[in-house]
């Protein structure tokens, strides 16, 4: 699914569960989203969990078509987003792994994961170049883990905003977001408000384009909405 000329979503759909961490009624289904930057160099933001690990690596194929990624930026580590790290640190051996030091932590704990000395570790205002794309890193702990960063893209003014923004349902243009998101943030991420306030402030200071989550759909038009 293509976001702009060199952005696409490369997740997923689960209709598979029927109850989203053990507790919230998903009857749509859920949407584990997974992005792709080409440039110079790839990018790809955030895996999906490890159920369907063989279509996002599928997805994944068709999309670079004969390319490999040079980085795979981890910006939150809830099994469901990184639940595939390691497939595809197996199958594209040579990509960086970019992320926070409290993700890689993690890392070694959820899945024997050791960071070698290359992989990147980043924190708030770090940079990265991907040619015409140079990502930036915004710290965004407890929302809603601690580990959590949130990525800009300033060339084509996109917010890859982790759990934030998230909504429940597969994405698709006939489901009615504002009441799945609102059941998201109550549920998931409501409690850790003074958090989000900080991240919405810093936000606030981005020209912003397009809002991509890791649940539900890109969102492209009105994002006044969407913010309040």
């Amino acid at each position: 699914m293509k976001i702009t000329k060199t952005i696409r979503n490369v997740g997923v759909i689960d209709r598979l569960t029927d109850l989203f961490e053990g507790q919230y009624l998903i009857p749509d289904g859920i949407r584990y989203n997974s992005y792709l930057i080409e440039d110079e160099k790839i990018a790809v933001i955030d895996t999906v969990d490890e159920r369907f690990s063989d279509e996002w690596l599928e997805n994944l194929d068709n999309a670079l078509e004969g390319r490999t990624p040079d980085y795979l930026v981890v910006q939150h580590m809830e099994p469901d987003h990184s639940g595939s790290i390691a497939v595809f640190k197996e199958k594209y051996k040579d990509a960086l792994i970019v992320s926070s030091a409290k993700a890689y932590a993690m890392m070694k704990n959820f899945y024997g994961i050791i960071p070698s000395p290359g992989w990147l570790t980043v924190k708030e205002g770090d940079t990265l170049s991907l040619g015409l794309h140079v990502l930036r890193f915004i710290g965004a702990p407890m929302v809603h883990w601690p580990e959590v960063i949130v990525t800009y893209d300033s060339f084509d003014k996109v917010l890859f905003s982790a759990d934030g923004f998230g909504a429940f349902g597969t994405g698709t243009a006939e489901e009615m977001w504002d009441g799945e998101a609102r059941r998201y943030y109550i549920g998931i991420v409501g409690k850790y408000g003074v958090p989000v306030s900080n991240l919405l402030k810093k936000a606030s200071g981005l020209d912003i384009s397009v809002i991509a989550p890791l649940h539900g759909p890109v969102l492209t038009e009105n994002l006044s909405h969407y913010l309040s």
